[in-house]
């Protein structure tokens, strides 16, 4: 009896003290929308946590040079396995903020990774900070959200800041047809209306000028209004910042009316995903987006391709722009919790912290993570991709484009 007791205490120590115990388990919480008009997005990303979690636990010699690739477990922590536990936002950030206090009462996580939508990490990080658990976020990109003076918040990936400076640089090599005049179209939430207004800003100092902002509420029945206005403003670039169902509306809805603009370039989101790929990946070639990924890295990058290899074989899609950096996150998460040595979340906060990636340590194509005062990644980059053939091609910056851009856009 004694011995069964002293069994059952052990496996209760990592949870309760933070000591490392053999053959334990450290939780982390993933908050993503698994249901609603961005189900195919959440269910994508919580396939990257889920690889991070295989590829921690279970040797991966390919991928060495990734902390705690090679080997099994999280070392530090007596080979303690990793679990992640799920929790659908519903794409709703009241619900995000309820099912992020869930995790840390009731599941009592480590950590939480979430939440996709800005809007959603925005509320779902609340109780994060108010709770002191670490929350790392890959895939909202909206700046504010690392500019609340959080002391518990950590992003791993870029912010539209970067992303849509990337954009006009972009412009700026094309010489081939005018982009003087430039239009952005935006879902009316944190993504959408930071991408206006960045999109305003950096159109007034490049000298181009800004013919129309129109906005749109997510996951609208009609764009109908919004492609006209679009049309009849006559621009030589068109900026879109939208989730999936709407990207994929709008190209139905502009195919109908027979209209393209001559450079339609996407702020990432809906237009990168695998799912617009698979739907629209051929009468779309030729759309342009941001990106923090693209399949091609590998030729500069091999075992980014190895990773993207790996997902494919697991799930049968292809790695995209908001599961690589999901991916890429939660291994950072990993890392932290296994140098860490712990799991109190203050120690792991301490962890992040630390954070000093190289490039050669990740496998997206950064210069590393290494977090600023504000606790994002300083060392991020992005990359600008175009639709060619069914799939996003790099096509800027130079030294890792892999294609020539294709000009002017057209529906096929």
């Amino acid at each position: 009896m004694r011995t069964l007791l002293r069994l059952a205490v052990l496996t209760l120590v990592l949870t309760v003290t933070g000591t490392v115990a053999a053959q334990s388990t450290v939780t982390i919480g993933a908050i993503y929308p698994l249901t609603g008009s961005l189900a195919a997005n959440g269910v994508n990303l919580k396939r990257a946590v889920q690889l991070a979690v295989d590829i921690v636990n279970n040797a991966y010699p390919e991928l060495s040079g990734i902390p705690l690739a090679a080997t099994e477990g999280l070392t530090n922590l007596g080979g303690a396995k990793l679990k992640a536990v799920f929790a659908d936002s519903q794409g709703q950030p009241s619900v995000g903020e309820s099912e992020a206090r869930r995790l840390i009462t009731q599941e009592h996580v480590a950590a939480l990774m979430g939440a996709y939508q800005s809007s959603v990490t925005k509320t779902a990080s609340r109780p994060a900070e108010l709770q002191g658990v670490p929350f790392l976020n890959a895939s909202s990109s909206s700046p504010s959200l690392t500019e609340r003076g959080y002391e518990w918040f950590f992003r791993t990936g870029p912010t539209d800041d970067t992303f849509v400076a990337d954009i006009f640089k972009f412009l700026d090599t094309i010489t081939s047809q005018p982009t003087k005049r430039v239009a952005v179209v935006y879902e009316n939430t944190d993504f959408g209306t930071h991408t206006a207004d960045l999109v305003k800003q950096l159109s007034g100092s490049s000298g181009r000028d800004l013919v129309a902002s129109i906005s749109y509420t997510a996951g609208a029945s009609s764009l109908s209004a919004q492609v006209q206005r679009l049309q009849a403003a006559k621009p030589d670039v068109a900026v879109f910042a939208s989730y999936v169902s709407d990207a994929l509306l709008f190209v139905k809805t502009m195919r109908e009316v027979g209209y393209a603009p001559p450079l339609l370039v996407a702020n990432d989101a809906g237009f990168s995903t695998a799912q617009f790929e698979k739907e629209d990946g051929t009468v779309a070639a030729g759309v342009i987006s941001r990106s923090a990924w693209a399949a091609d890295l590998g030729t500069s990058k091999p075992v980014a391709s190895k990773v993207a290899a790996l997902f494919e074989k697991t799930y049968g899609v292809p790695l995209d722009g908001g599961s690589s950096r999901v991916l890429q996150g939660a291994l950072v998460l990993a890392d932290a919790i296994n140098r860490a040595g712990s799991t109190d979340p203050a120690a792991i906060k301490k962890a992040l912290i630390a954070t000093d990636l190289g490039r050669d340590q990740v496998f997206m194509p950064w210069g590393g993570v290494n977090f600023d005062r504000n606790q994002q990644n300083s060392l991020t980059r992005g990359v600008i991709v175009q639709l060619q053939n069914g799939t996003y091609h790099t096509v800027w910056p130079s030294n890792l484009a892999s294609v020539s851009l294709q000009l002017p856009f057209r529906w096929h």
